[in-house]
């Protein structure tokens, strides 16, 4: 496990190196263009051929679809404490996104003409689960609740199955839970791609949802433009900024609570105050590590994807913050400091504060949504949120009263434009 300290002169340099690791390599991108060229020339075909090379299920076009009678049986074999607690994760959802729903409006501008915006929900949306190493019930849940809620019509689900072609019975209940009947036993790049470009049993989606490796979240990335996607949450990311107030063993839990996704290329990050936080906690790992069922992929993870951080100032540590933009911040420290820290870090994904908000609260129950940006998008990307799903409409009004007051304005920058018909379909509604 690798520690690099702020005061190096090479600081800035090796921070941004371990951060380029979750760069894309070429052959990654060449071999996921090459999947869906294939999804885009042979459809069903060749969604059948990858769901067998990849997941070893010899599944035929009319077995994509999971019947509603799977649905049913998962949702009756799920154990009573599981469906009240998947019951208990919708109910927190529900109430914490419902505060986001936009609303219309209209006024006036000020040339007295009538002005505002709508919301529609997106017609079809595609969202995806994955479910291979780690079912991720909560995945369901963190997106088609959403969905819901924004009132989408069309939501279909595509998971991954196992070798038997199989979806585990909490996805599935999950899904039952929430009203979604449209679900695919589909993963991977292939499923990006009969999302986009739809199959002869799998109509096209408006726009993609939904986390997943590193080959599906460069799959979304080259078919941005054909449909929209969310943002490009790809393996997991989480960031503790740590001083003496920090709960060593809390911290290293959760380091290794996300380093568990064990898919090789997580970055776990940890920012400290001095060389004592970081040593107490780094022993708290090892002593944790032998613990977990998890244990060789998530020593891996620490292996090739842990850093720690010395800074002397948690000023510092908010520029390494804002640098990094992780998908998940944990600010283990003083009260007072943590309030000016959640002013200064601008791109984290989602912020838990102090030392009793773990990220796995955050993953499962809280209510947001744990969809996340990762490798650095949350520069510019947010976490999911029920807007996502909407489209938003300006809407625009004119008399002629209000032609002719906005009428001088449109002719000087049709001038400066040198586009005299923009100036002129004006000026012959503001005529006499």
């Amino acid at each position: 496990m690798r520690t690099l300290s702020h005061t190096s002169r090479t600081f800035d340099d090796e921070l941004a190196a371990f951060c380029r690791g979750a760069v894309v390599s070429r052959e990654l991108s060449a071999g996921v263009a090459a999947i869906l060229a294939a999804v885009s020339e042979r459809g069903d075909e060749a969604v059948g051929y990858y769901a067998a090379k990849f997941d070893g299920a010899k599944l035929q076009a009319r077995d994509f679809r999971v019947k509603p009678a799977e649905l049913t049986g998962a949702a009756r074999r799920l154990p009573a404490a599981e469906r009240r607690a998947l019951a208990a994760a919708h109910d927190s959802i529900v109430a914490f996104n419902r505060r986001g729903l936009p609303q219309a409006w209209s006024g006036k501008n000020r040339h007295g003409a009538s002005v505002g915006e709508k919301y529609d929900p997106i017609r079809r949306v595609g969202l995806y689960v994955p479910g291979g190493q780690v079912p991720l019930v909560s995945t369901v849940l963190m997106t088609a609740t959403l969905a819901k809620i924004a009132g989408c019509p069309e939501i279909a689900v595509f998971t991954p199955s196992n070798s038997s072609g199989k979806i585990a019975d909490g996805l599935l209940a999950a899904l039952h839970l929430v009203g979604v009947d449209e679900v695919y036993k589909l993963g991977g790049v292939h499923a990006i791609g009969a999302m986009a470009y739809g199959t002869s049993t799998i109509p096209a989606v408006d726009k993609v949802f939904g986390p997943g490796n590193a080959f599906v979240c460069e799959a979304k990335r080259q078919v941005f433009g054909t449909v929209g996607v969310d943002s490009l949450p790809g393996p997991s990311e989480v960031m503790i900024i740590a001083d003496e107030t920090a709960r060593a063993d809390f911290a290293a839990s959760d380091l290794l609570a996300q380093a568990e996704h064990g898919s090789g290329r997580e970055k776990i990050y940890l920012v400290a105050t001095s060389a004592k936080v970081i040593a107490a906690i780094l022993t708290e790992l090892e002593k944790q590590l032998p613990l977990l069922t998890r244990t060789e992929q998530t020593a891996r993870v620490l292996a090739e994807g842990f850093l720690a951080i010395e800074v002397a100032t948690l000023a510092q540590a908010a520029a390494v913050a804002n640098y990094v933009a992780p998908e998940h911040l944990e600010l283990l420290v003083k009260d007072s400091a943590a309030k000016g820290l959640t002013r200064a870090i601008t791109t984290a994904g989602a912020i838990m504060l102090g030392n009793f908000t773990p990220t796995a609260l955050g993953d499962f129950v809280a209510g947001p949504s744990h969809v996340l940006p990762t490798g650095r998008a949350g520069r510019f990307f947010s976490g999911l949120r029920v807007t996502d799903f909407l489209r938003r409409t300006s809407l625009l009004g004119y008399n002629r009263a209000s032609v002719r007051r906005a009428e001088p304005i449109v002719a000087a920058f049709a001038a400066m434009e040198r586009l005299d018909a923009h100036g002129r379909s004006v000026r012959i509604r503001a005529e006499k």
